[in-house]
């Protein structure tokens, strides 16, 4: 006798499915693990972050790079709390500790290049101005150091694929050489619209030292929402040089531009930014060959420093640039121009 077949399912027919084939299997996606915030760090409560915030300190690497006095004076906390802070800073931003050199050029590749426009000067330094790094260019009255100044402010603001870092700048005025109308004419040098590129660069006026140094602290509160990419200080030693006079003073003087100098290179480590500093020369009477002309800010500065340029005149209206000192470039020189349209070779 014939067995009767048993009836499919009407969903089984309409589907055309085989009950036995096992359902394909989903893999969960993986969750983004959100950055820890300063409220994370141990014994940092609300009121605590709201101070660090007001201070400028909104992010773990700026507080890990801080010194525990400076971190207390500048969010008005306790060097104990403080010290706790860093630490923990230091611990959950992973620095700090010792790194193979292979990692260490993996960090590098993250360094960014602006370009002059000055083919010869791009070459000098090994593709352009470096981030992450401080460079100082000093030379006589005349020689050019505002006018590179304001030559990069501009060259900031251009796009990555143009040699820029699409940028924004701050720019400290010590010997109220800053003129928009010069970055006018280099932004319509370069066929860009002037308007937007002085919306981009931030200016301000240091009437001494210390209000050179609040300055720095302004940036850092400034800098929230901004694309900051370039500092520049133009001049980084005439206030100190005005106000601190004779041997006497010279230590607290050191003292100070060194801290300054310290502050600055902490903006250009945590926000991958370019610091360019300007510096004035003296000569030097007893020199018995060779150049006397001197930078000032003697050791401290050469060594906080991480590429010198020496500026000086040439005949015919043109400018030689020469690299003296680069951690890992030769010396050497190149000739340029200054026209109303900016820098050229």
């Amino acid at each position: 006798m014939p067995t009767k077949s048993k009836k499919k399912s009407k969903l089984d027919v309409e589907n055309n499915e085989d009950p036995t084939e096992e359902a394909p299997l989903v893999m969960p996606e993986e969750e983004e693990v959100p950055e820890p915030l300063i409220e994370d760090l141990p014994g940092v409560g609300p009121a605590t972050a709201e101070k660090l915030r007001e201070a400028g300190f909104d992010d773990l690497l700026a507080l890990a790079v801080m010194s525990p006095g400076d971190l207390a004076d500048q969010a008005e906390l306790g060097e104990a709390v403080a010290t706790k802070i860093i630490a923990g800073a230091k611990k959950m931003a992973n620095i700090g500790g010792f790194v193979s050199g292979g990692a260490l050029l993996e960090r590098r590749r993250e360094v960014l290049k602006l370009s002059s426009k000055v083919e010869s000067i791009d070459d000098l330094l090994g593709g352009g101005f470096e981030t992450q790094a401080l460079v100082e260019v000093y030379g006589a009255f005349g020689s050019g150091k505002t006018q590179i100044g304001h030559q990069l402010a501009v060259n900031c603001t251009l796009p990555m694929s143009e040699g820029g870092f699409d940028g924004d700048v701050f720019y400290i005025d010590t010997e109220d050489t800053f003129r928009p109308e010069r970055i006018t004419q280099m932004a319509r040098g370069h066929g860009l619209d002037p308007d937007q590129v002085l919306s981009r660069i931030h200016v301000a006026r240091a009437y001494n030292s210390a209000h050179q140094m609040l300055l720095v602290d302004e940036i850092k509160r400034m800098s929230k929402g901004l694309n900051v990419k370039m500092i520049i200080v133009d001049s980084l030693t005439s206030h100190f040089r005005a106000e601190f006079i004779g041997r006497g003073m010279l230590a607290n003087r050191q003292q100070k531009l060194n801290r300054h100098l310290k502050d600055l290179k902490q903006l250009a480590d945590i926000n991958n930014a370019l610091v360019l500093v300007t510096n004035q020369v003296h000569s030097k009477p007893d020199a018995m060959w060779g150049d006397p002309t001197k930078p000032i800010g003697g050791h401290v500065l050469a060594h906080a420093s991480t590429f010198r340029l020496y500026l000086r005149k040439a005949k015919g209206g043109r400018r030689i640039a020469r690299l003296v000192d680069s951690p890992n470039l030769p010396d050497g020189e190149c000739v340029y121009q200054v026209t109303q349209e900016g820098l050229r070779d």
